[in-house]
């Protein structure tokens, strides 16, 4: 268990906070002592007391000082201050440092008492009052002017940290990397020789990733993202987090809102915390192009936002905290898929170009709802790679940066699906139909085309013939399992999404009040200065990257 236990530390870091907490300790120790010797001496007129006092501070400070550092640090760290404390929301880790400080205290003046044979050495009860309070103001206090300085000054390394681009031989984490995009890109990266942990809860199966069980690079998970043990316990030795898990799709979310809330949103915001406070230098969020609702014009990452459904909104709420957070130790990406298309290790048959290849195929009938709606699409494969790319991006280039990505010559209209595909299913009879789903917008790529130089690899027309091929080879047979449907599957799922405890239910419930979002100036504080930080990486970072 203490081995385990020690892989957690990261000694640079934990370090300063102990020998911090050991200063309060010791001063507010001997602030007790001198407060109550002033006290009986000066307000009580006891001139007797001050000596008394004196006695008592050479008996149980100098003869028992070394017991302070076994007492407290030991009871500090087996509280999670210098480890799981560090996520905890402000109010309960409020809770946890008294908690931590009490029984540090009740521990001293049972070993004082013991060791003096209760004799002199036993603190008085001012003195122990005195001594607790200074003890938890102490440790609270310093842990707030920590918080405060984050939220004012960055710290610049000395190296030009922001230069670097993510090295291959560091390991990733994937949240939701069982997924329909998740466990495409998870062979991607094992392919490029990187070494990758797959966090997933594994609610539509594990065998989208079963085959890569003796990968020596892979490593599964599984476990809950909205379940902090879980999260803490995946996050040891990660550089780089890619958080794609969540419940897709407006009708999954329809169906369980609160459920929706927790794994879009609050889950978010736990995994943020935790990889600030185990020094997660990169993260990349999966959000979508259907945050812009509905628009005549060709949008981009400036454009207003606009959701109309749960989901969407549920992306707008998680990109403004990643965005409000980026750069307090955590430089995040959000990243804005356009509809994803195409076979995946785990089919889904609830996206529309998916969707209407199979009622194509099987029926011989397929349905276009508001024909002259424009989407982006994005092969799951090209968004995969896309995020490839931006893992090897230079920090200072997507460091608190929004990209749209997909490419501007898969921007279509309903009615072009549907055209293209019954030009590959040419017995298909297409049927065209006006709703209420006013979702329409056409999307610029250009901001990421800028700093990649990206082009879509897949066409729609090889999503289609993809689709084509697989029912043809019976590799697919009905796509109208629950299996291949996000919300079939968590209709059938409601018993699995329970808390493991009911201290993660309450962080969710707490969580996924979406907060107000400020923005707080910062000064910046470089051991060099930001020209030279720059201009060592400037020849790489204008270069656009290889595909």
């Amino acid at each position: 268990m203490m081995s385990r236990f020690g892989k957690y530390l990261r000694w640079r870091e934990i370090l300063p906070r102990v020998l911090v907490d050991l200063a309060v300790i010791h001063l507010s120790l001997l602030a007790a002592f001198v407060i109550s010797a002033d006290y009986h001496g000066f307000y009580l007129k006891n001139p007797a007391e001050p000596h008394a006092l004196l006695a008592a501070f050479t008996a149980c400070y100098v003869k028992f000082c070394w017991l302070l550092a076994p007492i407290f640090i030991v009871t500090f760290a087996l509280s999670g201050f210098y480890t799981r404390s560090r996520a905890y929301r402000s109010n309960y880790k409020a809770f946890v440092i008294l908690r931590g400080v009490g029984i540090g205290v009740a521990l001293f003046l049972t070993a004082d008492f013991f060791l003096s044979r209760g004799m002199d050495g036993l603190l008085g009860r001012g003195v122990t009052l005195l001594f607790a309070v200074f003890a938890a103001l102490g440790v609270s206090l310093a842990r707030i002017l920590k918080n405060e300085f984050d939220k004012y000054f960055e710290v610049v390394a000395k190296a030009p940290a922001l230069a670097v681009v993510s090295p291959r031989d560091h390991k990733v984490l994937v949240v939701g990397g069982a997924g329909y995009i998740g466990s495409v890109l998870v062979r991607r990266l094992l392919e490029q020789g990187r070494s990758v942990r797959v966090l997933d809860a594994l609610l539509y199966g594990a065998a989208p990733v079963k085959d890569l069980a003796g990968h020596p690079n892979f490593e599964l998970v599984e476990g809950d993202s909205r379940n902090i043990s879980d999260v803490v316990a995946a996050m040891e030795d990660v550089e780089s987090v890619i958080h794609l898990a969540a419940i897709v799709g407006d009708p999954a979310c329809a169906r369980q809102p609160e459920h929706a809330r927790e794994v879009n949103y609050a889950a978010t915001r736990m995994l943020i915390e935790v990889c600030k406070g185990h020094r997660v230098g990169r993260f990349i969020f999966a959000s979508s192009c259907s945050v812009y609702g509905a628009t005549n014009f060709e949008v981009d990452e400036q454009a207003e936002l606009f959701p109309l459904s749960l989901y969407a909104r549920t992306k707008v709420d998680s990109e403004q905290v990643l965005l409000q957070e980026s750069g307090r130790g955590l430089h995040s990406t959000v990243v804005r898929f356009a509809t994803v298309f195409g076979l995946g290790y785990r089919p889904r048959f609830d996206l529309v170009v998916n969707l209407l290849c199979a009622k194509a195929f099987q029926e011989g009938v397929i349905t276009i709802y508001n024909g002259q709606q424009w989407r982006p699409f994005i092969h799951v494969a090209d968004a995969a790679r896309a995020i490839g790319l931006l893992l090897e991006a230079p920090l200072e280039r997507v460091s608190g940066e929004v990209f749209n990505v997909g490419d501007p010559r898969l921007n279509h209209t309903l009615a072009d699906v549907g055209r293209k595909i019954s030009q590959v299913f040419p017995a298909t009879r297409v049927e065209h139909i006006d709703n209420a789903d006013r979702r329409n917008y056409r999307v610029s790529f250009a901001k990421f085309f800028k700093l990649a130089e990206f082009r879509s690899q897949y066409e729609l027309d090889d999503g289609i013939m993809e689709f084509k091929r697989a029912f043809e080879a019976r590799r697919i047979t009905n796509y109208n399992s629950s299996h291949y449907h996000n919300e079939r599957l968590l209709a059938e799922c409601d018993d699995s999404l329970t808390y493991k405890s009911d201290f993660d239910e309450q962080i969710m419930a707490a969580l996924a009040i979406p907060r107000p979002i400020r923005r707080t100036p910062r000064r910046r504080i470089a051991a060099v200065s930001s020209g030279e930080a720059l201009a060592a990486s400037s020849t790489r970072a204008n270069r656009p990257l290889r595909n």
